[in-house]
């Protein structure tokens, strides 16, 4: 498994523990904020812009809060 998928697999399985909360995302963001390095964001957050899928939308709002300027993008 690349590391991409398993970044993505990560952020994936805490967006779904989170998604019971009605503050699901801010508390995804601010798991990823204080848990993971700034590479992993970085890497995650690229794979998303170049059109990696595979991403829960939780997982992208939450990337989208840590990187403003993320393009927009839908999972696949």
């Amino acid at each position: 498994m690349k590391e991409i998928d398993q970044l993505v697999k990560m952020a994936n399985q805490i967006d779904a523990n989170f998604s019971f909360h009605e503050d699901g995302v801010e508390r995804l963001t601010q798991h990823l904020r204080r848990f993971w390095a700034p590479v992993m964001i970085r890497q995650l957050a690229g794979h998303v812009a170049a059109g990696g899928g595979g991403v829960n939308e939780g997982v992208l709002q939450a990337l989208q809060r840590l990187q403003p300027g993320l393009a927009s993008a839908r999972s696949r």
